[in-house]
């Protein structure tokens, strides 16, 4: 340290200056500090050890680039003993204070500031010596009460080499450690008796400070356990690294207390907040229920109790939204605009939850998100397939180790809006185990009477629920308990026709494919026979996701061709016969002409969950005893309905032709091919029994025609379902002929119209009817002149209809 008995000279050319945000740099001091702004560090980075610059204080911590006004009047010209660093973008300097300067002007500011000082004015009034002598000593034995110990470096300093009171108040002052104000006080004041003064008062008020500290000390020494005195060191560790600029990110409890401040609590979850932060102050860190209690404070804090998206409600921007990422399926579009129509009319969160039931490829997640684009709400997706513990829906009770909340509460976190969409995948594909039910745990989450006061067993507070629009996805429902089925608006996606794939090919499909393989569409050309022949020779599907994996299959390989021969320009033209090269054979062809070119061969229709499909339905006799064999890995109603259609033949053997000792001397054997895949209900009937018809009079099948439809021991056809599914799976198939059920027709109303144009419809309610519509007339065989059972219920029976 400089020599004080020599008075220091002031630079004649601008220092630079540092400001600091709390505490003061005395003369005759030496002090220790962080520097964490860029202009300070380059300022620091600039000097030596042993150069000077200006240490200021800033009025206004919270000011980052100050100015001339922001700063102290007075100021300190110092010296730079050491500069380290501590981490990256933090420096610890040491400083060695000098003497008081004013500042004059603020030269530059870039890269660092810099400043003009000129020697503080000298106050117009001045204090006697032998009072300032009189104040000095008191001062140092009002310190030696106050603080033993801490004056014999003071003494001795004093002796060797202080020259005056003024500063003596200096280095008692900054021995304190006053708070920044009261520094700065001390800073300001120029003549030695007013410091002197101010000093004993700050010294007076830290002895009374002292002995009350010693007091709530002593009084709770004896009531604070090992767990309070762990906790009070730990505050007073973080405010120490704060000091140090080891933590100037706050207190993580502080903020956390804030959070949820912020969060817009109801009454009793502001009760079970308040109660858990008290637990949480008194249970110190280390203990593992301060970590459950903190995690279950931060689930609160980050629902969204009162934020709520902006939802767009105009139904026509929804709309031209659908249309424009969806081909077709305008009836669920139509049905979805109602829906929001009804929420928008009635101001009304509350309603009937949307299912999008259909075969896979179809849509059904697209959807959703088109409707979150739409109304402007975040869309958060929750996959439920393969689920079978009922905690993935409700969570897990606190109690438990490694407990969490739910899905649902998990999906509304992430949302971070009360009023989402909240798409439920897969829900068909729900399990069941031992640990419960997770459709039981939905039936509250999708109840719009129940789920205002949804509890997560996790959270065991009540969440209102009843904003979110739930979307729910299925391939069927028939697997979903009815309670569960009960509290949705199903609403159907049936299947792609031809035309249908093609425009999403050309408008979707194809689009993405060429630009996720780097491909233009000005450099590829798919023709529309290429497009076609994809959909109809290499994927029979109810939606377009095969199709989709086709196309890609042909960009990879145009790439690949690109790839190799990169010098060349991408210029490629893909038509129906360039397909070959790309996917190899045709997979698919129309089979029903092949199958049904001799008798005892029948087409028919059956559903299944990914949509409707082909079913040939094989029969043939042989030498026996009468015996009846039924293969193809039929289920059990399935097996009744043949039995029901050969006792049919048999007991109407005279008015079919058919001979009537047949089942005596001979054994029959149905079979359904594809036998490793299950089949099973009542809508085969129909088409068995064509097929016994056609085996045991010789008649074959037409073999452009397929059928469905339940039939009865009286020879009567009962109406069956997925009609829609069924008809688009004949078309896919190339069959222009559907033999259905007379109270079927009303389904026709749903099929597109291009399927309606182009394929023949024929209504039937008796059997006589069937096999006058599905049965090849021949020169051998009379025609059918009577029915087999008595007059059609109703309607103009067996009259073929073109929609």
């Amino acid at each position: 340290m400089s020599d004080p008995r020599h008075k220091p000279s002031l630079p004649d050319s601008p220092l630079p200056l540092l400001p600091f945000r709390g505490g003061v740099v005395f003369p005759n001091t030496v002090v220790t500090a962080p520097v964490g702004r860029k202009k300070s560090i380059e300022l620091i980075q600039s000097l030596a050890p042993g150069d000077q610059l200006i240490v200021g204080l800033q009025r206004d911590p919270k000011t980052r680039d100050p100015s001339l006004a922001d700063l102290l009047p007075v100021a300190v010209l110092a010296r730079l003993r050491k500069a380290e660093q501590v981490r990256p973008g933090r420096l610890q300097v040491t400083l060695e204070g000098i003497t008081r300067v004013a500042l004059s002007d603020l030269v530059s500011t870039t890269p660092y500031w810099r400043a003009s000082v000129h020697p503080p004015e000298k106050p117009d009034t001045s204090t006697d010596p032998t009072e300032l002598r009189a104040l000095t000593e008191l001062l140092v034995e009002q310190l030696e009460s106050a603080e033993p110990g801490t004056t014999k470096e003071l003494k001795l300093r004093r002796g060797k080499t202080l020259r005056g009171p003024g500063q003596v108040a200096d280095i008692v002052a900054a021995s304190l450690g006053l708070p920044s104000d009261r520094e700065a006080r001390v800073l300001l004041a120029l003549d030695p008796g007013q410091r002197l003064r101010l000093v004993h008062e700050l010294v007076a008020e830290a002895k009374v400070m002292a002995d009350v500290k010693q007091r709530i000390s002593k009084e709770m020494r004896g009531e604070l356990g090992r767990n309070q005195r762990e906790m009070m060191l730990r505050h007073q560790l973080r405010a120490i690294q704060k000091e140090l600029g080891e933590g100037e990110n706050g207190d993580d409890l502080d903020a956390l207390r804030e959070r949820l401040e912020q969060a817009g609590l109801p009454e009793d979850a502001q009760a079970t907040v308040d109660r858990e932060l008290a637990r949480l102050v008194r249970i110190g860190t280390a203990q593992a229920e301060h970590q459950v209690i903190r995690n279950y404070l931060e689930l609160i804090a980050d629902l969204p109790w009162s934020a709520r998206a902006e939802v767009n409600e105009d139904l026509d921007a929804v709309a031209e939204k659908l249309d424009d990422d969806h081909y077709g399926l305008d009836e669920v579009k139509k049905r979805i605009l109602e829906h929001l129509a009804v929420r928008k009319m009635t101001q009304s969160s509350k309603g009937a939850v949307l299912s999008l039931v259909g075969p896979p490829g179809v849509g059904k997640t697209s959807l959703g998100q088109s409707i979150a684009d739409a109304t402007g709400r975040p869309l958060v997706r929750v996959a439920l397939g393969g689920i079978r513990d009922e905690a993935e829906i409700r969570g897990h009770r606190r109690t438990y180790v490694g407990a969490l909340p739910g899905r649902i509460l998990n999906a509304l976190r992430r949302s971070g809006v009360r009023n989402p969409i909240v798409l439920l995948d897969e829900i068909d594909k729900l399990g069941q185990g031992w640990m419960g039910s997770p459709e039981a745990a939905l039936l509250e989450v999708l109840d719009p009477e129940q789920n205002h006061s949804f509890t997560d067993n996790y959270l065991d507070l009540p969440f209102d629920l009843s904003e979110v629009f739930f979307i729910t996805t299925a391939n069927t429902m028939e697997g979903v308990a009815p309670p569960l089925r009960d509290r949705m608006e199903i609403i159907e996606l049936q299947g792609y026709t031809v035309e249908e794939k093609r425009h999403i090919a050309r408008r979707h499909l194809l689009p993405e494919v060429l630009e996720n393989h780097g491909l233009g569409a000005a450099s590829v050309t798919v023709t529309d026979n290429a497009l076609e022949s994809v959909i109809t020779d290499y994927t029979r599907e109810a939606g377009v996701r095969q199709l989709k994996r086709e196309l890609t299959r042909v960009c990879r390989a145009i790439t690949l061709e690109a790839a190799r021969n990169s010098d060349k320009k991408i210029s490629a033209r893909i038509d129906a016969g360039d397909l070959h090269d790309y996917l190899g054979k045709t997979r698919f062809f129309s089979e029903a002409a092949e199958r049904t070119s001799l008798p005892g061969v029948a087409t028919g229709l059956a559903w299944t969950p990914t949509g409707g499909d082909v079913l040939f339905i094989e029969t043939t006799r042989m030498p026996g005893n009468g015996r009846l064999e039924i293969t193809g890995k039929l289920g059990d109603v399935m097996k009744e309905s043949a039995r029901a259609a050969l006792s049919y033949v048999r007991s109407h053997a005279e008015s079919l032709g058919v001979d009537p000792d047949v089942r005596e001397n001979e054994d029959l054997h149905i079979h359904v091919p594809a036998g490793a895949i299950p089949k099973d209900g009542p809508s085969a009937g129909v088409t068995i029994f064509t097929a016994l018809t056609s085996l045991l009079t010789g008649r074959r099948v037409r073999a452009d025609t397929a059928m469905t439809g339940e039939v009865t021991l009286r020879g009567k056809v009962l109406p069956v379902g997925g009609i829609k599914s069924k008809i688009l799976a004949a078309h896919r198939a190339g069959l222009t002929r559907v033999i259905l059920p007379q109270r079927n027709g009303r389904d026709l109303d749903d099929l597109p119209e291009d399927v309606r144009s182009t394929m023949e419809f024929v209504l039937v309610s008796d059997m006589s009817e069937v096999l006058d519509a599905a049965l090849i007339q021949t020169s051998a065989m009379p025609v059918l002149m009577q029915k087999a059972a008595g007059p059609a219920e109703s309607g103009d029976n067996g009259e073929a209809m073109s929609a």
